[in-house]
């Protein structure tokens, strides 16, 4: 199947993809234009000037993963304007797969900017107003066919937040049905809900393997934060494969064989912590393919997400597998 020119007029939502051109991961959701300030530990009052980065948690796990060598492609939508040319050629550039990124007129693609203070404060400011045109992704416009032969899909509970996303988000994990690797990243945004996201984190539960989420955001779609509590909780709502990232404390992973793997942190001095849970997405999702085991994948995954928390930017820190493995083997 060979790729639209990328402006989305060539988009098919009848197109189906052949299990021989299936890619090894498809994201599906956000995606805009990340504004840092290039001086950290200054506030955004007083910043003069910023840096322009691709972004957006599961464009930044496409780039994460294509980084990685894996073919990627990412489901999402941006403004009919300069700044959507801008990621969709930021989007070539990083190797991703474009052919389902669209333009919707009547949106402008989102603008987040966000303070940058060393270790552990990088408050974030969402301009997604009125709103976000990778909201408007609608189920009819779901490649079934594509999204089912991916070796990965990964969805995300923005992608939940509103219509018509939330039922795309649904009909491609229906579509999906189980099929290969299904992450579902439970990507807890409250600024971006108005309703209940309890129901709809169970039913995209319900059709993932593997869920990945920190404590807060466990605690939204589970009711536990306790690591195993919540990690028993995801599994009894349907993964096999239940990922809680704790911080400081490293990594937890509970297998519904009811093996669990611990990890802890890769030591870094940060610099801005944004883009480590991407990057450690992307990677996780590299494992998997690869087939290692789970307390190998979550250390490549911890130490990919260690370097990019030592680096400003998110997108462009996204590291090649060869950085990863030095930092492993020191």
């Amino acid at each position: 199947m060979a790729p639209d020119s990328g402006d989305g007029d060539g988009f098919d939502p009848e197109r189906t993809t052949g299990d021989g051109d299936a890619f090894d991961l498809i994201t599906m959701g956000r995606i805009g234009v990340d504004l840092y300030p290039l001086r950290t530990g200054v506030p955004l009052a007083e910043a003069d000037t910023f840096g322009k980065f691709l972004g957006g948690s599961p464009t930044n796990v496409a780039v994460a993963a294509a980084r990685l060598g894996r073919r990627v492609a990412v489901i999402t939508r941006t403004g009919a304007d300069p700044f959507g040319a801008y990621l969709r050629a930021e989007l070539r550039g990083f190797g991703v797969d474009d052919r389902w990124v669209r333009e919707v007129a009547a949106y402008p693609t989102p603008v987040t900017f966000c303070e940058v203070f060393p270790p552990d404060d990088f408050p974030l400011y969402f301009y997604r107003f009125p709103k976000a045109p990778d909201l408007e992704i609608a189920a009819d416009e779901i490649d079934a066919g594509a999204v089912r032969a991916a070796r990965v899909f990964w969805v995300t509970g923005t992608g939940l937040s509103a219509e018509p996303s939330r039922s795309a988000t649904l009909a491609a994990l229906e579509a999906r049905s189980k099929s290969g690797t299904t992450v579902f990243d439970l990507d807890w945004r409250p600024m971006l809900w108005s309703d209940e996201p309890g129901p709809w984190y169970e039913r995209a539960l319900a059709g993932a393997t593997v869920a990945v989420g920190n404590a807060e955001e466990c605690a939204i779609a589970t009711g536990e934060r306790e690591p195993y509590a919540a990690a028993r909780a995801l599994l009894a709502a349907g993964v096999e494969l239940a990922v809680v990232k704790r911080g400081p404390a490293g990594v937890l992973a509970v297998h519904r064989d009811g093996t669990a793997v611990e990890v802890p942190p890769v030591p870094v001095e940060v610099v801005n912590g944004l883009g480590a849970g991407d990057a450690f997405g992307g990677a996780l999702c590299h494992g998997l393919l690869a087939g290692w085991d789970t307390e190998r994948v979550l250390r490549f995954a911890n130490a990919a997400g260690a370097i990019v928390a030592s680096r400003l930017a998110c997108s462009t820190a996204m590291p090649y597998a060869k950085e990863v493995e030095e930092v492993l083997e020191r």
